[in-house]
């Protein structure tokens, strides 16, 4: 028997005991060693998921501890992160770099899901790329955050920008900070949080940016025209659920910016929007939503020639037994910022 985490129904999350899974021809079994929570997780638990899929944890990483019939690239004690979908790479959603899109991509899911004792990888996923070796100098903490990092990176990959840009990233949890640290990485000069967390902005400042303000600061557009020259941002990245930030996004950004929906909206979900205002500052609005496997092979690039320490992120560490407390306590915010679920006391 092995430990699961299931949703069970509204803010419910209860650990299972199932029996343990059998590789079949073309599958990898992998021992969990490390997952992270996303707010995707907190969605599914606590709001309403926009997506099919209700499985927890898709942060993985861990160690090959069964290969099915015919697996010849990976083999028993290997350390790997698994991606949960793989696109098909042929249709025509795929063909024109809409991967996330693909009908295949959210068929192909690890089982039970990456909050578990051991999961299942299927043979898709294996023989199309959905599961990169690690190598020993990249801790399981670090490559369980691949995944979110590889959102992150996609949604750069969806727009324009220069070096010398301005953002302003309105969100400062863990995503949010990751796009900070790229944003630093692709060479963008100011750099303006927003949150209604003060630990959340007094922990973005350790990282060298121009401003932390508070959300709900009357004066937060001034202070960002202020250091923008009176133009606003290049790049105005929501990193939160919140529709209210998508409004302050349109208002913070310039003319010609652009405005990139990545933080992931409660379903059904509607807002107002000035379109004239859209329309004459012809503001440009790209949603990004997911991460393909060359999205996850770069995030992975980033993460092994240190490039983004992600461990720096991390905050709060609990054992899988105890996963409904490890996402209560990321739905309260309060004092945390990465939270790591890990299914072993030693983590190599």
């Amino acid at each position: 028997m092995m430990k699961v985490a299931y949703v069970s129904g509204s803010s419910d999350v209860q650990i299972k005991n199932v029996e343990r899974p059998h590789v079949s021809k073309g599958e990898i079994l992998v021992s969990m060693k490390a997952c992270g929570v996303c707010g995707s997780d907190l969605e599914k638990i606590y709001g309403k998921y926009s997506q099919p899929s209700m499985r927890l944890g898709h942060e993985p990483s861990g160690i090959v501890s069964a290969i099915g019939d015919g697996v010849t690239n990976f083999k028993n004690g290997d350390r790997v992160f698994a991606h949960h979908h793989v696109p098909c790479h042929s249709c025509h959603y795929c063909t024109h770099g809409n991967e996330t899109m693909c009908q295949k991509y959210s068929e192909t899911n690890l089982l039970p899901c990456g909050l578990a004792e051991e999961f299942i990888v299927p043979e898709w996923n294996v023989s199309h790329g959905g599961v990169i070796k690690l190598p020993d100098h990249v801790s399981f903490e670090s490559a369980s955050m691949i995944e979110p990092l590889a959102c992150c990176v996609r949604a750069w990959n969806k727009i324009k920008f220069k070096k010398g840009d301005s953002i302003a990233i309105l969100g400062a949890g863990p995503t949010g900070l990751m796009h900070l640290m790229l944003s630093k990485a692709y060479g963008i000069q100011d750099i303006f949080c927003l949150d209604i967390n003060d630990f959340r902005l007094e922990f973005a400042k350790k990282f060298g940016i121009t401003e932390s303000i508070r959300s709900d600061d009357p004066e937060a557009h001034q202070k960002i025209l202020s250091k923008t020259h009176n133009r606003g941002v290049d790049i105005a990245m929501v990193s939160t659920g919140n529709i209210n930030a998508i409004s302050q996004a349109i208002d913070f950004v310039r003319k010609g910016g652009t405005v990139v929906l990545f933080g992931v909206p409660t379903k059904d979900v509607k807002m107002s929007l000035e379109m004239s205002k859209v329309y004459s500052k012809e503001i440009t609005i790209t949603p990004s939503y997911a991460a393909s496997e060359n999205d996850t092979n770069e995030a992975f690039r980033l993460i092994s020639q240190g490039t983004i320490n992600v461990q720096k992120l991390i905050t709060h560490k609990f054992d899988l037994a105890d996963s409904a407390k490890a996402l209560d306590y990321a739905h309260q915010v309060n004092d945390s910022m990465k939270i790591i679920i890990t299914n072993s006391e030693t983590l190599n």
